[in-house]
């Protein structure tokens, strides 16, 4: 009889080519440098989505890893497809993962709150467990190729002077 590979964590990543500008205390992703703020990275970048803890929205979980209670184990996309449309059926099923603060942790999805605004983080690698930063917005004017997934997670706005007026 033939056993199946171990399924391996595998957080669901997009990566971009782009810059992360700090202004006061935001970080914002944009496909070219702005005119004002500080840099703190730019080159090939890692984004991953965080789900927040319910009652708890200063923490967010970077999914890994989902153990279904009907025993499926699940990664990469799969995972996030799952979290995304099956998550209320399961709530007994679990999600590994590092918290926005690098601490690995494994929640039963419902102490998740999948109603709350996804966290997007940037991370300098691949391998990274600790972000960066959490992004704010997206300053693009839809001339950049940005994951589709990012655009649905991040308030987009056309310069720094748009997303000030929304601030």
């Amino acid at each position: 009889m033939k056993r199946k590979p171990p399924v391996q964590p595998q957080p669901i990543s997009d990566q971009v080519v782009g810059v992360v500008t700090e202004i006061g205390d935001q970080a914002l992703l944009s496909s070219a440098e702005l005119a004002e703020g500080r840099v703190i990275a730019r080159g090939e970048l890692t984004l991953r989505y965080g789900i927040t803890y319910l009652g708890k929205p200063q923490f967010s979980i970077v999914p890994h890893l989902v153990v279904a209670d009907y025993g499926e184990l699940l990664n990469g996309e799969a995972a996030w497809d799952f979290l995304m449309t099956k998550a209320h059926l399961y709530p007994r099923a679990d999600v590994c993962g590092f918290r926005n603060d690098g601490v690995e942790d494994m929640p039963a999805l419902k102490q998740l709150d999948f109603e709350h605004p996804y966290a997007v983080f940037v991370y300098r690698g691949v391998q990274d467990e600790l972000p960066l930063a959490r992004l704010a917005a997206l300053i693009d004017d839809g001339a950049g190729a940005m994951p589709e997934r990012l655009r649905r997670h991040l308030p987009q706005f056309d310069n720094v002077n748009a997303w000030r007026r929304n601030e």
